[in-house]
């Protein structure tokens, strides 16, 4: 099977290389924000969940983690614009920092609404972080408050990207070829 997923990728946008160092420096511009804090750092599973791990090992800020998920793609390659709540926090934002961390913002569809439901929960500051930013695709006005690495518009899989669950454990980023998502 490992075989097969790395020969679905028809390049690599970011090596794994590419990716520790940016994460590095996202932790480093995350542990200058929130020095003398406790934040809650919130996961969107699953997308972000490689990100998240890589990404809360970098920081020396001391957190909390915990898990939502919401979901707008299904099994399919593009959003269908219905985002569902499939997973709420076990913890209560209320007076907290929370971070927020999320694989890509595409559409901004889900960056919108997590912003609106944490904030609405009475969270003292929210800062939002991405892995990835594909503006080429928004159709709302909304950008994280910190990007690791801004792509194109291309169908995108690894480390923890996935198409239909499938290439989320890929080391990398790589392009997914179109035969693989369009069926042919």
């Amino acid at each position: 099977m490992e075989t097969q997923m790395h020969q679905d990728v028809e390049k690599i946008l970011l090596t794994e290389a590419q990716i520790r160092e940016r994460v590095s420096e996202a932790a480093r511009w995350l542990d200058a924000r929130m020095e003398g804090k406790f934040p809650l750092v919130v996961s969107v599973l699953k997308g972000s969940v490689m990100f998240f791990c890589d990404l809360v090992r970098a920081m020396k800020t001391s957190v909390q983690m915990d898990f939502m998920t919401i979901s707008s793609y299904g099994s399919g390659s593009v959003s269908s614009g219905n985002l569902k709540l499939l997973m709420d926090l076990s913890s209560s934002v209320e007076g907290r920092d929370v971070i927020l961390v999320e694989d890509i913002v595409d559409s901004g569809n889900t960056l919108v609404k997590m912003k609106e439901l944490l904030s609405g929960r009475g969270a003292k500051s929210l800062t939002t972080i991405a892995f990835l930013d594909k503006p080429s695709r928004r159709q709302v006005d909304v950008s994280a408050d910190y990007t690791c690495f801004t792509v194109g518009n291309e169908f995108i899989v690894g480390y923890g990207l996935d198409y239909a669950q499938k290439y989320r454990d890929l080391p990398y980023v790589g392009v997914l070829k179109r035969e693989v998502y369009e069926g042919k």
